[in-house]
């Protein structure tokens, strides 16, 4: 157990912390998972409507300083990627 009051509160902080972050992260992978989905509707506004949503969110969680802003350039360049390809492959 914790005794000293600055331990203690720490251990409070790092637990709200803790469950921002990970709301942030669900939050994030969710918008990369919907615009992996949107690929199979073959409707390329729809696609590109999930793009940017995912960009806008991913850009946000690394300014949060949940992930390092090295990692969310390359999320969003890998799923620029994705979303390029499918967009050869339709047209």
């Amino acid at each position: 157990m914790l005794r000293h009051k600055s331990a203690i509160k720490r251990a409070r902080q790092s637990e709200k912390r803790r469950l921002r972050n990970r709301a942030r992260k669900t939050r994030m992978k969710t918008a990369i998972k919907a615009v992996e989905t949107a690929m199979f509707s073959k409707d390329p506004e729809l696609v590109m409507e999930r793009l940017r949503e995912a960009m806008s969110i991913i850009d946000k969680t690394a300014s949060k300083g949940t992930i390092h802003k090295n990692k969310a350039a390359r999320k969003i360049s890998r799923l620029h990627r994705k979303v390029n390809k499918f967009l050869a492959s339709i047209a």
